[in-house]
């Protein structure tokens, strides 16, 4: 492997990839650590020494997670790539339900240009609503409960003016840096953002484990944390290969088709999506208890939700990514086209008649795939609840549910590219 390894950077066109990569990687990581203009570095650090992580994370854990700890700084890459993944779900979802939409999905190459435009505009709005908001917790003092240390300069409009604008651009900013790795680097720009962002987070994470709980524990959460790792990759790989046949025709005077393929199914078709959709609808009520303090249903709320280690909270979370699970799937996967594109073309499921019967095995067999895979991201997204019950470390605990989907994945794809591309010049692979 590591023979290997140097062959990428022997050849030229790859070792300008990735250095082009990491160079981006370097100046984003710089953005994430810079507060912006209005921001008192001492107020920020008196706060996070004075309130337990863990209070905070529980508000905003899923921002928190894409910008690697930024938000919590104020930094000027604090929004992280959050608002541009709500920006491509609600694009995604608005698809299925927008004819206008669905019609330039199936353009093609100039329909998904426009798509990404939609895209880029969503994000920006999104951008302005987050910065406003957490601009607006900064200046009133709400950013940290708990906490009466001032985490900004002034409180004037003007100021406040500017700190959401610099974090609005700050995502803009994000977005350019993730398509020039994209086209000039190696893998997809917004998931090796994100790739790096969570694992920026990773030794702080076990840093803390080892001060609070020792050794013994520290070793024990990496071992548990390498063999969920390996867990995943191994279901994320898991695939289900319905073959597929093609009848020969006559297409002018010559004979085409007869080969047989496979329609790939994997075992988790949704990915991390239904962890996210679970996730932010989660919060919902926290956020409401935390700007509508008094009441029986705060009062409630708080207690069940808030700290993540209640029952009714772990069972709320697992339903709801089990039931997002389905519900993506069958938005993403639609058994009637894919059978229509199989019967126009003169393919076949053997034992299974072309049209309704097709369509009928392929949702079925979907539908037997998605029970196990959904089962699989709610354990997988009740790790960090667990680690909490079982070595008070909830919130320093690294190996979340999210965060190893995303890691995983985004390895794997990008591992997948850099051995395509040496193939191509070596026929081997980056991984022997």
């Amino acid at each position: 492997m590591l023979g290997t390894f140097a062959k990428a950077f022997r050849t030229p066109d790859l070792r300008q990839k990735i250095l082009f990569t990491l160079m981006i990687l370097v100046l984003f990581r710089i953005g994430s650590v810079i507060p912006v203009p209005n921001v008192s570095i001492q107020g920020i650090n008196q706060c996070q020494v004075e309130v337990a992580q863990g209070q905070t994370a529980g508000l905003y854990s899923m921002i928190n997670l894409f910008s690697g700890g930024a938000i919590l700084q104020l930094a000027i890459f604090a929004l992280g790539i959050m608002p541009y993944i709500t920006a491509s779900i609600i694009l995604q979802l608005l698809t299925v339900v927008i004819p206008r939409l669905e019609a330039l999905k199936k353009e093609g190459q100039s329909g998904q240009a426009k798509i990404t435009q939609y895209t880029r505009y969503l994000t920006l709005v999104l951008a302005v609503l987050n910065a406003t908001a957490f601009s607006t917790l900064a200046v009133r003092g709400q950013l940290f409960q708990g906490c009466t240390t001032p985490v900004v300069y002034s409180d004037a409009i003007f100021p406040t003016v500017v700190m959401v604008l610099t974090m609005t651009a700050g995502t803009s900013i994000i977005m350019w840096m993730g398509e020039l790795i994209t086209d000039r680097g190696v893998g997809n720009g917004m998931s090796i953002l994100i790739f790096t962002q969570i694992a920026a987070g990773f030794p702080a994470g076990l840093w803390g484990i080892k001060e609070a709980k020792g050794w013994v524990s520290f070793l024990l959460v990496l071992v548990v944390g390498l063999i969920v790792m390996a867990a995943v990759v191994f279901v994320e790989q898991a695939q289900r290969r319905i073959p597929v046949q093609y009848a020969k025709r006559m297409v002018g005077r010559r004979l085409l088709g007869g080969s047989t393929t496979y329609i790939p199914l994997k075992v988790n078709q949704a990915g991390v999506i239904p962890v996210i959709f679970a996730s932010s609808v989660i919060y919902l009520p926290i956020l409401y208890s935390q700007f509508v303090p008094e009441g029986e249903v705060s009062t409630w709320i708080q207690t069940n939700f808030v700290t993540g280690e209640h029952p009714i909270y772990m069972l709320t979370l697992f339903l709801l990514i089990v039931g997002f699970a389905y519900f993506y799937v069958a938005i993403t996967f639609n058994p009637e086209e894919v059978a229509d594109n199989m019967k126009k073309y003169g393919g076949f499921i053997p034992g299974v008649r072309a049209g309704r019967a097709t369509q009928n095995y392929l949702a079925h067999v979907l539908s037997r795939l998605t029970f196990p895979g959904s089962l699989y991201l709610g354990l997988i997204a009740l790790l960090p609840s667990a680690a909490f019950i079982l070595l008070d470390a909830n919130q320093n605990f690294p190996f979340g549910g999210t965060s190893l989907l995303i890691i995983v994945g985004v390895g794997l794809d990008t591992v997948k590219q850099i051995q395509s591309k040496l193939q191509q010049r070596n026929y081997e692979g980056f991984l022997r």
